[in-house]
């Protein structure tokens, strides 16, 4: 396959054909800038001259004298006088220049002689009515190579190692530039063959430019996709972890009817025991599946404004079911609103009601409440329970964790708590917990309203 010119390459002989370009265009600019101004500069020493000279002369009844000091020659410049009939009286011209040329008065112009170029100006002075006589300047035409020599060669002298500089510059500002881009391409060929994804760009190459800009996408990117494989590893380590005590007990228990069950009560026995099971293993898949839609970040918020008081005072007194002989009761500021997605929150005060309820001693009690402070929304959930030591506080937030398995009942999986942080977090809250063994736990949500 042909290789192809690096991008960097290109740009850096793009660079420098534009910066030449650039160099002649200044050069050409300034012989033409240089060329104006030397002419301007003869036009206006000419003009000058000629209506000194004027001055030095004087023309009385045909007869034609000069001051003292003047001179037909002075600061380049020819003059010539001519009578009215446009016959020379005095002056020289110089080599090369047409003297037929008409004279015309007040006008500075150019004129070609013979391989030269000269600026000529002519004045009238008037002697009466009908004499006078005329007043030339003649000069030669600047030629902008004496005005502009030294110039021009020091301009040439220095060019080259502009053009170096401007390369060199353009080298080092595409290779600065394309940095982030050859990271990147270097750490997808590492994604490509299955290589570390903690790489990443943006501390290599700290910039808010485009590039930087570029960079720390792509980090972002790969940080989700990081994120995605954990999760999906999370979910396989945990599915498998989690599922084989469940598995085990039906393959136990259908192993134990197919061999020792002589009557219809021992086969109704081992089916409950199947089912429940089953149902453990249903509501723990969807559970994880939930988490790991979370962590994956495809179940998305649907926010809406709630009644957060009505919500709370709803899910509550459904919860309040006597289960275990534990009673509920609440103590809700009314009217709180707060933006949220109302089906993720309903499992935020469930699971902690649950939680409450599952932990919570033999007849004793739970208080929910909701109150508003500032801009503060705390909803908190309080039993009476077993409590937690303080060591074992940080843990209860982990996946499948249990303060006390031997307490569980129903579908307690130690997964609840791990989903009511995500999803309050997912709300720009925060949850914290306070607890003392054998005294109780209380659970607090804030969120900013």
């Amino acid at each position: 396959m042909k290789k192809r010119m690096s991008i960097k390459l290109r740009l850096t002989l793009w660079f420098t054909l534009f910066m030449m370009l650039i160099a002649a265009l200044c050069l050409g600019l300034m012989i033409i800038i240089g060329s104006r101004v030397a002419e301007n500069e003869a036009s206006e020493r000419l003009g000058r001259t000629v209506r000194s000279d004027l001055e030095g002369i004087s023309y009385t009844e045909g007869r034609l004298s000069f001051d003292a000091g003047f001179s037909f020659y002075k600061d380049g410049v020819y003059t010539i006088i001519y009578n009215a009939g446009k016959a020379m009286l005095g002056g020289e011209t110089p080599p090369g220049f047409p003297v037929t040329e008409e004279l015309q008065n007040g006008v500075t112009r150019t004129v070609s002689g013979e391989g030269e170029t000269f600026l000529i100006f002519d004045l009238f002075m008037p002697s009466g009515w009908e004499d006078g006589v005329w007043v030339r300047g003649v000069t030669e035409y600047p030629d902008v190579r004496d005005s502009m020599g030294q110039s021009v060669t020091v301009f040439l002298i220095i060019l080259p190692f502009l053009i170096f500089m401007a390369a060199l510059g353009g080298y080092l500002t595409a290779r600065h530039s394309l940095k982030p881009i050859e990271r990147i391409t270097e750490l997808a060929g590492s994604i490509s063959e299955g290589r570390d994804l903690k790489k990443r760009i943006a501390p290599e190459y700290e910039s808010t430019d485009e590039a930087g800009r570029l960079a720390a996408a792509f980090d972002q990117m790969i940080s989700r996709l990081e994120g995605s494989f954990e999760a999906e590893k999370q979910f396989a380590s945990d599915a498998s972890h989690e599922l084989r005590t469940p598995t085990a007990v039906i393959v136990a228990q259908c192993s134990y009817l197919d061999k020792y069950a002589d009557s219809t009560e021992d086969y109704k026995e081992g089916v409950e025991v199947i089912k429940r099971q089953a149902d453990r293993m249903s509501v723990m898949i969807d559970r994880l599946l939930d988490i790991t839609r979370l962590d994956f970040g495809t179940k998305k918020l649907e926010k809406t404004d709630t009644d957060l008081s009505e919500l709370l005072r709803t899910l509550c007194e459904e919860q309040d079911n006597g289960e275990r002989g534990i009673g509920l009761s609440t103590d809700i500021s009314p009217d709180i609103h707060a933006d949220i997605d109302s089906y993720l929150f309903s499992r935020v005060i469930n699971n902690l009601l649950e939680n409450a309820r599952r932990y919570g001693k033999e007849n004793g009690h739970i208080r929910a409440s909701l109150k508003k402070e500032g801009k503060r929304i705390l909803l908190s959930v309080e039993d009476d329970g077993i409590g937690i030591a303080s060591e074992e506080q940080e843990k209860i937030w982990r996946r499948f964790y249990q303060v006390d398995p031997s307490r569980e009942s129903g579908s307690g999986l130690g997964l609840g708590l791990s989903m009511v942080k995500q999803i309050v977090e997912l709300h720009g809250g925060s949850i914290k917990v306070e607890s003392e063994p054998e005294k109780g736990s209380r659970f607090t949500v804030e969120l900013q309203g």
